[in-house]
C-alpha cells in the first residue's frame, strides 16, 4: 500500500511541474511580444503597461479559437486528472467561453512558468548543496549571493537543508497543480448557458429512449401477444388440419421478423447506426396491422373515413401505434372475436375507435379495470399530441378505446 501511494504521489508531482512547463512553453510567444511592447528607454510606467497590455492581447487572440478551450481541457484533464467536461458551444453566448478560457489562459501562462522557475531553484539547491559538501566543499551560487558549503563537520548542514529544498520543490509543484486544477475545473467547465444546454440536451435524448422503449413495447408485446395466439392455435390443429397449423407457423415467423425489423430499428437509433433506420409504421399500413390480427385467428372489421393520407406524419404515426397497443390488449384480454376498428378524419381532428367484447362485466361505478402499461402509454402520446381519450367498458357489453387527436397545433 504504501509503494502504491508513495507511486502515485511522485506521479502527481511529476505531472504538475509538467504541466507548469507546458505553462512556460506557451508562455513565450505572449512574452516575446509583451518584451517588444516594453522598449528600454521609456518610463518605468510606460514599460510595465506595454508588457502587461502586449502579453493580455496575446493571450486573448490565443483563446479566440474554439479549438483553444478544447485543448486546455485535454491538457488538464491528461496532467492534472482534473474531470472537466468536453466543452460545449452554446449558440446563446458563444464568447462567454471565450473570456473564461482566456482568463485561463493568463493563469496558466503566468503561474506555470513562476513555478516552474522556482521548482528547478529548488531542486537545483537541494541537490548542489550536498554536492558541494560532499566534494571539496565550497561555496554554492544562490541567486545574488553565495552559500558557503565547508568540506568537513561543518558542512553536514546541506544535508537536511538539500532535502528541504526538495520537499519545498515537491510541495509547491502539488499545491500549484492543486490550485490550478481547482481553477481549471471554474474557468473551463460548463457555465451556465453550457448547463443549461446540456440539461435540455439530456432532456431530449431521455425523451427519444423513453419514446423509444414505449415503441418497443408496442411492436413486441403486439408480436408476442399475437405468435402466443398463433402457437395455441397451431398445437390444435396439428393433428387435424396440419395446413392450417402450418400457416400459423408461418404467421409466427413473418411477425417475429418484423419484430425483428423493429429491434433491429431500435438498437440502430440507440447506438447511432443510421443505416439500420427505416420508415416508422403510419395510418396507411393500419391494412397490414388488421392483416396480422386476423391472421392470428381473430376476427376484426376495420372500418375507415376521410382521408388518412392527409394526416401529419407524426400524428399518423402515433396513432399507427395507439391502434396497435388497443389490438394487442384486446387481444391480450378479449375473446379475439368481434374486434372493430375505426379511423375517422373529419374537421380538423382524428378520431380512433378500437371496441371488442368484453370478459369480464363492467363495473359497477362504470370505470376501467386494472390499467397496465398499454394504456398508460396511450395516455402519453394522447397527452404529448394534445388529444383526449377515453377507456373501459361501455353499457353494450363491450370495452371501448376511443381517442380524439387534433391534427394541428393549437395557437
Amino acid at each position: 500500500m504504501r509503494t502504491v501511494i508513495r507511486t502515485a504521489m511522485v506521479r502527481a508531482w511529476w505531472r504538475g511541474w509538467l504541466f507548469s512547463l507546458a505553462g512556460a512553453l506557451l508562455a513565450l510567444p505572449p512574452l516575446a511580444v509583451a518584451l517588444v511592447s516594453a522598449p528600454p528607454g521609456r518610463p518605468a510606467a510606460l514599460r510595465v503597461a506595454g508588457f502587461a497590455l502586449g502579453f493580455a492581447v496575446v493571450v486573448a487572440v490565443m483563446a479566440l479559437p474554439g479549438a483553444a478551450r478544447r485543448g486546455c481541457v485535454r491538457l488538464v484533464n491528461g496532467l492534472l486528472a482534473a474531470g472537466v467536461p468536453a466543452p460545449l458551444e452554446p449558440a446563446r453566448s458563444p464568447w462567454a467561453g471565450r473570456l473564461r478560457t482566456a482568463a485561463w489562459l493568463l493563469l496558466h501562462l503566468t503561474v506555470g512558468p513562476a513555478v516552474a522557475f522556482l521548482t528547478l531553484l529548488w531542486m537545483f539547491a537541494g541537490l548542489t548543496l550536498p554536492a558541494a559538501w560532499l566534494g571539496d566543499g565550497g561555496d554554492v551560487a544562490v541567486l545574488v549571493g553565495t552559500v558557503p558549503a565547508p568540506h568537513g563537520w561543518r558542512g553536514a548542514w546541506t544535508l537536511p537543508a538539500g532535502a528541504l529544498c526538495l520537499a519545498t520543490a515537491g510541495c509547491l509543484a502539488a499545491w500549484s497543480a492543486a490550485a490550478l486544477r481547482r481553477a481549471a475545473r471554474l474557468l473551463l467547465g460548463h457555465g451556465p448557458a453550457e448547463r443549461l444546454a446540456d440539461a435540455e440536451e439530456r432532456m431530449r435524448t431521455l425523451a427519444v429512449r423513453n419514446r423509444l422503449a414505449q415503441d418497443l413495447h408496442d411492436s413486441i408485446g403486439h408480436t408476442l401477444t399475437s405468435s402466443t395466439i398463433q402457437a395455441a392455435a397451431a398445437l390444435e390443429l396439428w393433428e387435424q388440419d396440419p395446413e392450417a397449423a402450418r400457416r400459423a407457423v408461418s404467421t409466427i415467423e413473418e411477425t417475429s421478423r418484423a419484430a425483428m425489423d423493429d429491434l433491429d430499428h431500435v438498437v440502430g437509433i440507440l447506438r447511432e447506426e443510421p443505416g439500420t433506420a427505416r420508415p416508422q409504421a403510419t395510418l396507411a399500413d393500419l391494412g397490414t396491422l388488421a392483416g396480422q390480427v386476423r391472421a392470428a385467428g381473430a376476427s376484426l372489421t376495420l372500418e375507415t373515413e376521410g382521408d388518412l393520407a392527409r394526416v401529419p406524419a407524426t400524428v399518423s404515426r402515433e396513432a399507427y401505434r395507439i391502434v396497435q397497443e388497443a389490438l394487442t390488449n384486446a387481444l391480450k384480454h378479449g375473446t379475439g372475436t368481434g374486434i372493430r376498428v375505426r379511423a375517422a378524419v373529419r374537421e380538423g381532428r382524428l378520431r380512433l375507435e378500437v371496441t371488442n367484447p368484453a370478459v369480464t362485466p363492467a363495473d359497477p361505478d362504470g370505470l376501467p379495470g386494472r390499467r397496465g402499461h398499454g394504456l398508460a402509454g396511450i395516455e402519453e402520446r394522447v397527452g404529448l399530441l394534445r388529444g383526449a381519450m377515453s377507456a373501459g367498458p361501455a353499457r353494450d357489453g363491450r370495452w371501448h378505446v376511443d381517442v380524439d387527436l387534433p391534427l394541428r397545433s393549437s395557437p
